[in-house]
């Protein structure tokens, strides 16, 4: 049987996913972190991304997250995120429109404020439909 570790992705909306995994991948504030059990004790922010959980069988499940907190222990990683959706729920026509809207909110900006949330809608966007590409690339391959 193989070591694993505990994950729980949390949301504003409710729990998404509690259960075992032998490895968790994460888009950090520095970078994709892979954490396998018994990792070094760290806290990071999120950034807009997939999050994936590859359980005892060697599958991969998706996620993606808005952004958020990431705790790791040594048996237990902890996601809480803005908002968390199973990547095959995801939807590519509103991720496609929700770019853009935020690039034609970036064209004619008036406030430095709009074009902040503007940037953050935009890169939010985009990691949604990177994340709906890696999984198409998944299931065909």
């Amino acid at each position: 049987m193989a070591m694993t570790i505990r994950v729980d992705i949390v949301s504003a909306e409710g729990a998404i996913h509690s259960g075992p995994a032998t490895m968790v991948y994460a888009t950090a504030e520095m970078g994709e972190v892979g954490i396998a059990p018994r990792h070094t004790a760290f806290i990071s922010r999120l950034r807009p991304g997939d999050v994936r959980i590859e359980n005892e069988h060697g599958e991969q499940e998706h996620f993606y997250v808005s952004g958020g907190m990431l705790e790791v222990q040594p048996h237990v990683v902890t996601v809480l995120a803005d908002t968390a959706i199973r990547a095959r729920d995801l939807d590519e026509a509103a991720a496609l429109e929700a770019k853009r809207r935020a690039e034609d909110a970036l064209a004619g900006q008036k406030a430095e404020f709009e074009y902040a949330k503007a940037q953050a809608e935009l890169a939010e966007a985009v990691a949604q439909l990177r994340a709906i590409e890696k999984l198409r690339k998944m299931k065909r391959g």
